[in-house]
């Protein structure tokens, strides 16, 4: 049986706003005509009223990774225009993790929330890694502070900590070990320990423990945008939709995982629906990976429930371009937290490599 405890939230500190660097170039046919072939890879989910205002803003952002040598590492739940336009790695927290570690590049643009901006400095601290927006947190990653996991090491003594990499730098160093939803029960079997902490999300923790024999004991953390979604409103989804395949994230409540005909991570559920290829298919997940999926399957019919991050949504193409031209904002982390945070990450990226 899982075991949960819980601290309050805090909720994250918001920086103020600041002009943003506007791109040269404007619409024009001329550029309706170079960016042709990348409209056409997005035409089915980003309308021709919108393409005219990124497109500029795309050719701005690809030339100008190249002139200032930085790569842009965008997660599954960035919106199409950034995904599939600018994006040179795409991916999970795991995949975009293992990507910062080998890049070449000497500027890393995090498109995505600041934990994962951590991350890849941790796995790359020689390079800059620059963040669009420092707003962009995490209901997870405030949910639990280093002083948290000291506590739970008083009140565990000799039970191995395992935190998923949504958490902060200050709190991974504090743990044993990382992981993601993609290998968090292969991360907390490989500790050979009866009993694990696996923290802060109650709800990959409940699921963890469906899939082992190890007890898994937990902190009340939860990912604003899975914990709204209910088994009921699943039920109605396949009353009103016969044949609907539904897949899960682990985040989700268990009677959503119950109700789910596959449960993985953004990753396992991408893989999921380009082998299985269901005639319809609902995401139990953030609403922008449906669209970022939907390129890839234009066979498969998308029910999309549409629960927004809304600190994934604080990345833009504006605030990218803004990002690679003032080299703003750069994240940074202690180097004595940075040594041991290092130490748990790496654990998980040699065990899953």
């Amino acid at each position: 049986m899982v075991q949960t405890l819980e601290r309050l939230a805090k909720p994250a500190t918001a920086s103020h706003p600041v002009a943003k660097a506007v791109p040269p170039y404007s619409w024009s046919k001329a550029l309706e005509a170079e960016m042709a072939p990348l409209y056409a890879r997005v035409q089915h989910v980003v309308t021709p009223m919108e393409w005219p205002h990124y497109a500029p803003l795309i050719k701005s952002i690809n030339e100008l990774k190249q002139q200032r040598n930085a790569v842009i590492l965008a997660h599954n739940y960035m919106t199409p225009e950034i995904f599939h336009c600018v994006a040179d790695f795409r991916g999970d927290s795991l995949q975009l993790a293992k990507e910062a570690a080998r890049v070449d590049a000497k500027i890393i643009v995090q498109a995505g929330v600041h934990f994962m901006a951590e991350t890849s400095k941790l796995l790359s601290p020689d390079k800059t890694v620059l963040i669009p927006d420092m707003r962009a947190g995490c209901s997870l990653a405030s949910s639990i502070t280093p002083e948290d996991v000291r506590m739970l090491r008083e009140a565990y003594p000799g039970v191995p900590i395992v935190t998923y990499v949504n958490t902060s730098a200050a709190v991974k160093a504090e743990c044993d070990i990382t992981c993601t939803s993609s290998n968090a029960v292969k991360v907390v079997e490989s500790l050979g320990a009866p009993r694990v902490l696996c923290i802060p999300d109650q709800y990959l923790a409940k699921w963890v423990q469906s899939q082992t024999k190890v007890e898994v004991i937990t902190w009340k953390g939860a990912c604003e945008v899975h914990e709204r979604f209910t088994g009921e409103e699943l039920q109605t989804m396949r009353e009103a939709e016969p044949g609907l395949k539904i897949i899960a994230h682990p985040e989700c409540p268990p009677d959503v995982i119950a109700a789910a005909d596959f449960t993985g991570s953004t990753s396992g559920m991408i893989q999921w629906v380009k082998d299985k290829r269901p005639p319809k298919v609902m995401l139990v997940t953030e609403c922008s990976m449906a669209s970022n999926v939907a390129i890839e399957v234009p066979d498969v019919e998308f029910i999309r429930p549409c629960n927004l991050c809304p600190h994934m949504k604080r990345i833009s193409l504006e605030n990218i371009y803004d990002s690679l031209v003032n080299l703003r904002h750069e994240v940074t982390v202690d180097p004595d937290v940075a040594q041991r945070a290092r130490r748990a990450v790496e654990r998980m990226v040699n065990l899953t490599n």
